[in-house]
């Protein structure tokens, strides 16, 4: 599938060196911007005297230094900061500056609570750097992100672009051409042998094609085509080749464009071994450093909600244990990463424990459900032991839902991707109970529609996105009529 950080010009292959650039002079903005602070009394901005002199440099500042910019790194790249900048408003770029900075003061202020790195006489010098930084970061992008602009604007070498290919991918580049504010590009138009009368129920505008290959190829021998794109659907391999071939003979740019939309790609990722290029298809968001962080942030705000919770925890298992005759906790065979089985803890709210080959949903006035367990069931309070199992690594504070194993294996067969659900770990939340779909899925209509909403999840899994949804489910997520 197309996205709007596709390849548009020359410039654009050097996207990955100008985004450790912009990384790199963040860092020193960062940096420079505390030596600053420390070393000129002017910005002490608390106190009506001017005269307080520059403050030594020791260990706190060091630490200040380290996690703001390791923190800054991590959260600007969750926030997608560095990435598509061209096709990123102001306003968004000036928006993710302003997270990914107030995230870092937030980690400081937290780890300040367990270990002093705020000093009552540091505090001023402090808010100060936390003032001034986010100004001159946002400062230092719209100036150059301007600049960038006018310089483009007056460039007059724009890249002449034809598409081979009277595809929807072919249209689909053509939009994002269109869509990018200040392109050099010139689009020629789309060329190809074939009428192309629909594709799916897609139906291409055919007053957009320009002529065929063999029209393209002379004028690319004569020098009128800079840069030509390829659409054509995977299997016409040996006519692309032989354009290829021909157009080799020319001094024009190539570029193919894979046609994905033949398939429905789950955190689609390009990757290469050994200088073979890979694309991956279905995959998890969560290897490498990207799962490391979820589950740093899994573990850590877990732990903070336990000790919060601690209290409320010991009073409804007694209450649990009072209300009824039966264990507190409930505890339930579910499907977690990779379809590996776990046992999902909760309080128990039904006067049964089923977890055998059929388990029935909970419906409305299930005279399963004990008075205390429809209380915590509407409230949400019976899934809190849930973030021991974030703890134990068997959940994620966010992702899928878990469904206990008799309706996986019967949905399994009845929903279209059901089981790429598992290519991430579980969740207390979900992308889909914060859009409506939480409680009983008593119609394969609800399942497909929860599912849709997990997959998107994982499309577009970003930590942004999980504070996002934890966010939801504080205001709309814990209560609801559909949780019987």
């Amino acid at each position: 599938m197309v996205h709007s950080n596709a390849p548009f010009s020359s410039v654009r292959q050097h996207s990955n060196k100008l985004a450790a650039l912009a990384r790199l002079l963040d860092i020193l903005v960062i940096g420079l911007t505390l030596w600053a602070v420390l070393d000129m009394a002017i910005l002490n901005i608390s106190r009506v005297d001017i005269d307080m002199p520059p403050v030594e440099w020791d260990n706190k500042h060091t630490w200040w230094l380290l996690i703001a910019i390791v923190g800054f790194g991590a959260f600007s790249s969750f926030n997608e900061l560095y990435r598509g900048v061209r096709t990123m408003s102001t306003f968004t770029e000036v928006r993710r500056i302003a997270a990914s900075w107030f995230s870092v003061l937030f980690v400081l202020a937290f780890i300040d609570v367990f270990v002093p790195l705020i000093e009552p006489y540091y505090k001023d010098y402090f808010l100060a750097w936390a003032i001034f930084v986010p100004i001159e970061l946002i400062s230092w992008h719209v100036i150059v992100r301007n600049a960038a602009n006018f310089i483009r604007k007056r460039n007059v070498n724009r890249q002449r672009v034809a598409i081979v290919g009277a595809t929807m991918l072919g249209s689909e580049l053509e939009k994002i051409f269109s869509q990018e504010e200040n392109s050099e590009v010139e689009l020629l138009g789309f060329y190809d042998d074939r009428q192309r009368v629909s594709e799916n129920t897609y139906q291409f505008d055919m007053s957009k094609l320009k002529g065929d290959t063999e029209q393209l190829i002379k004028l690319a021998k004569e020098g009128a085509v800079d840069i030509v794109y390829i659409t054509l659907p995977l299997r016409a391999e040996l006519r692309i080749k032989n354009i290829v071939e021909q157009l080799s003979d020319s001094t024009v740019s190539v570029h193919f464009v894979p046609d994905l939309f033949v398939f429905d790609m789950l955190s689609a990722t390009v990757t290469s071994i050994k200088g073979i290029p890979i694309i991956s298809i279905l995959d998890t968001p969560f290897y490498g450093v990207d799962g490391a962080v979820k589950r740093a942030f899994d573990i850590l705000f877990s732990s903070c909600i336990l000790i919060i919770i601690a209290v409320p925890l010991l009073l409804i298992a007694i209450a649990v244990r009072l209300s009824s005759p039966g264990s507190v906790l409930f505890k339930q065979r579910r499907y977690g990463f990779r379809g590996e089985e776990i046992i999902v803890w909760k309080f128990r709210s039904m006067t049964v424990s089923e977890d055998a080959a059929q388990v029935v949903q909970a419906k409305k006035n299930d005279p399963r459900v004990t008075k205390l367990g429809a209380f915590l069931r509407r409230t949400s309070l019976d899934e809190l032991p849930q973030f021991f199992n974030v703890l134990q690594g068997r959940m994620s504070v966010v992702g899928p839902r878990p469904h206990a194993i008799a309706h996986n294996e019967f949905y399994r067969g009845q929903v279209k991707g059901y089981m790429l659900r598992h290519k991430v770990k579980p969740g207390i939340t979900g992308y889909a109970q914060v859009n409506g779909y939480r409680g009983e899925t008593d119609t394969l209509e609800k399942m497909e529609g929860r599912i849709q909403y997990d997959l998107n999840y994982i499309r577009n899994w970003s930590l942004g996105l999980d504070i996002k949804i934890i966010f939801l489910t504080i205001f709309k997520g814990f209560t609801g009529a559909k949780a019987y």
